[in-house]
This record gives C-alpha cells, sequence and structure tokens, in this order.
C-alpha cells in the first residue's frame, strides 16, 4: 500500500474498498478484461450498500477552457476515486491519470487496483493540494 505520508484519508472506507477489491479478484481471477472487474465491483458495491457513481465526466482543461473530457471508473461515497486497470503492471501514466482526476475534482484520495497480475495490486494516491 502507497499512502505517501503517515495520515491515512478515509480509512474506514479504504478498507472497506480495498475488501472488495480483493473479494472481486479472488472470486474472478487475473484472466479478464476490466470492464468486468468494473461490473463486479458495483455488485459487491450495491450488496455492501456503499453509496457509489461510476463513469463520472471529468472536464480535460488547458488554459481553463475545456479541451476534452475522460471518465473516471468509480466515485465513492462522494470522497474516493476508484479507477480499476487489468494491464501486466501499472505504469507511472497511471498513476498521473488518477492524481489528474483528483486534483480536475478537487478530492484527497484516490485508489488505483490492478486486476491483471496473479496477485491483485492497488495504490493510493493522495492529493496534496
Amino acid at each position: 500500500m502507497n499512502t505517501h505520508n503517515n495520515k491515512l484519508v478515509y480509512p474506514d472506507l479504504s478498507y472497506k474498498i480495498v475488501g472488495i477489491l480483493f473479494k472481486v479478484h479472488n472470486e474472478l481471477g487475473n484472466k479478464y478484461q476490466e470492464k468486468y472487474y468494473q461490473r463486479a465491483i458495483e455488485v459487491e458495491l450495491k450488496n455492501q450498500n456503499i453509496k457509489y457513481s461510476k463513469e463520472i465526466p471529468v472536464d480535460l482543461k488547458y488554459e481553463k477552457e475545456k479541451i476534452g473530457k475522460y471518465f473516471l471508473d468509480f466515485l465513492i461515497d462522494d470522497k474516493v476515486i476508484l479507477e480499476i486497470k487489468a494491464i501486466p503492471r501499472l505504469r507511472p501514466r497511471d498513476f498521473k491519470q488518477v492524481l489528474a482526476y483528483l486534483k480536475a475534482m478537487d478530492f484527497k484520495l484516490g485508489i488505483i487496483a490492478n486486476f491483471r497480475p496473479e496477485r491483485l495490486t492497488f495504490h493510493r494516491v493522495l492529493n496534496a493540494n
């Protein structure tokens, strides 16, 4: 787990989210496309009565002008951004993507999870602003 500092942001909610990620990975393994993990996570969020939104549009801006839009996978409890990947390994650009979401939406915590490795990998990404 990557915390970047000693203070845990939203520890109870983070624990629940990570538990869901492990449950889904344990059930499905590491062979599916990202969209199937997203669907399974959504089922678990519903089962655990955790408030969430999915595929949230985020404006991409340059010099304060909107130049495009991208979509984050989940916003959980209006606090935590959850980004799902199913790739051989996470790259620096994946972390930058989550940080860009956090900054664009002015949130503190993002979690990025990768379902492709044999063991689930996840990292906490903090917005220092």
